[in-house]
């Protein structure tokens, strides 16, 4: 929404659109008239549950907390430039930050790879290190108040103004405010909270980051806290190399858990154990062109408005044409600007691509741009086939594949997706449902379904070998009056080395651009 009256506060920043809204406020997209800069402004509201008693000393607190926090010099905490005082609250200037949260990059293109989430807990645990040395606790500290740039730099947003924030906080008088998921036992109980607190939610935090929720997330808020006094984590789908830190963190008694820095000694070890399908044979290399368009592009479709919850992005590891296993990834540098691929499109699926040299590796994915406006980043040396409303492409031993498909009706996506579920069904054995979420794609709402299956006797498609075990993702949008079926789709024991390059396929999907 744009401000109609382009307000100024406090004389000298300019509302220029509202980004969003959230449980403490709305975040404006402003300009500093003074510096000439654009900058993220955040007007603090409070719930109306709260007395005028109690929402005047959150107002206060909240100014105070803020100007504390603009002392904190850390990259890896978003700035706040200026607190100030207008019609009675604090209207707090920040850094105007575009980068998706790890919420919404977890939940669009799946589990982060465990030595990237390690680094971004490095990074988070680094910032709150620096914000307990200096007497500030975060308070809200979950995967959607985490940046995370296109060079891997994790940025925590809202310190110590985040007491209030999100939609599922606790709002009742007298109790402690937060999401209940990421909220330590000590807070839930009214007790004292320390630095310990915040621990144990980035322990929550990472936890989310390897399985896509909270490990006490029950989906309704009072069954959450009771699962967070009286429950364990389930570690059955957190790799091994995650169980020590997590569970340091995760005791239920602050004096219990590992302190900063043995937490920060055990993420260190993770990120310096290099996984046994690690290509050691390739240099690492710095960032350069062709490399992580899946997370820039997602970068561009959260935009500012990720200022009101906060996120973060890793590396892609991008992969060789001939098997699709990952490649080494640098560390974090200094921040930069997301580069787009520099192939041109192709002018036919059936495009065929030289064989790399020894010296010099082809693309891992090119740009392809269909005739009816929609272009996507197919992966190199897949053999590809266009049909009236279906293009696919299928890799060269046929183990894996891309499809997309243009249905010419505004159809809704979660219809599109039971309706492939049920078809499904009939023709594979054992389909294992790996859970069905909705997602954003480019600003665009989508569902999302993950799924393995074995391929029955009779089936459609050529490419499909029966008795043989597959891994899927199939995301579903609607653009203007056309709905488009995204499938990604490989055998079940090649899945994990192939997650990097479907997150960058998928996610480069455009209509019209």
């Amino acid at each position: 929404m744009v401000s109609d009256s382009n307000q100024l506060v406090a004389g000298r920043y300019q509302l220029l659109r509202e980004l969003g809204r959230g449980g403490m406020g709305v975040v404006w997209q402003g300009h500093d008239t003074l510096l000439n800069r654009q900058v993220a402004i955040k007007e603090v509201l409070l719930p109306d549950t709260l007395s005028p008693g109690d929402q005047e000393r959150q107002l206060l607190r909240t100014a105070r907390e803020a100007r504390t926090a603009a002392k904190l010099n850390h990259p890896s905490v978003v700035a706040v430039y200026d607190v100030i005082e207008e019609d009675g609250r604090p209207w707090i200037v920040m850094e105007l930050v575009s980068h998706p949260t790890v919420e919404q990059v977890v939940l669009t293109t799946g589990a982060l790879p465990v030595r990237e989430a390690a680094d971004v807990g490095r990074q988070v645990l680094s910032a709150l290190r620096t914000a307990h040395a200096a007497g500030i606790l975060h308070r809200d500290v979950k995967p959607s108040n985490i940046l995370l740039s296109e060079d891997g730099r994790a940025v925590l947003m809202d310190f110590g103004i985040a007491t209030v924030e999100g939609d599922a906080s606790l709002t009742r008088t007298g109790m402690v405010t937060g999401s209940p998921s990421f909220l330590a036992p000590e807070r839930v109980r009214a007790e004292n909270a320390g630095p310990p607190s915040d621990l144990w939610s980035l322990g929550a935090t990472l936890y989310a980051c390897m399985v896509g929720r909270s490990p006490f997330d029950r989906g309704d808020p009072m069954a959450t806290l009771n699962a967070l006094l009286t429950e364990e984590p389930d570690y059955r789908r957190i790799p091994p190399a995650m169980h020590p830190v997590l569970k340091g963190l995760l005791k239920k008694e602050p004096q219990d858990r590992v302190d900063a820095e043995e937490a920060d000694r055990l993420l260190a070890a993770i990120i310096a154990t290099r996984p046994p399908t690690q290509d050691l044979d390739v240099p690492e290399k710095k960032k350069g062109k062709g490399q992580g368009p899946g997370r820039a592009l997602l970068a561009a479709a959260a935009t500012v408005v990720l200022v009101l919850t906060g996120g973060a992005v890793a590396y892609f590891r991008t992969a060789t044409p001939a098997e699709g296993a990952p490649r080494a990834t640098t560390q974090p540098a200094a921040a930069t600007h997301p580069i787009t691929p520099s192939t041109a499109p192709t002018p036919s699926a059936t495009e065929a691509t030289p064989t790399p040299s020894v010296t010099r590796r082809a693309p891992v994915v090119r740009a392809w741009k269909s005739r009816d406006g929609w272009s996507i980043l197919r992966p190199t040396g897949w053999r590809g086939a266009l049909g009236e409303a279906y293009t696919e492409w299928t890799r060269r031993d046929g183990d894996a594949h891309l499809g997309v498909e243009a249905v010419y009706a505004n159809l809704d996506p979660s219809q599109i997706i039971r309706d492939g579920q049920e078809a499904l069904q009939q023709n594979a054995a054992d389909v294992v449902n790996r859970g069905r979420r909705v997602v954003t794609h480019q600003g665009v709402k989508a569902v999302q379904w993950e799924f393995s299956w074995t391929a029955g006797e009779v089936n459609d498609a050529r490419w499909v070998r029966p008795g043989t075990r597959y891994h899927e993702i199939r995301r579903a949008l609607s653009i203007g009056d056309t709905a488009y079926v995204l499938s990604w789709t490989v055998t079940e024991e090649q899945w994990q080395r192939n997650r990097a390059l479907m997150r960058q396929v998928i996610n480069s999907f455009t209509v019209g651009a």
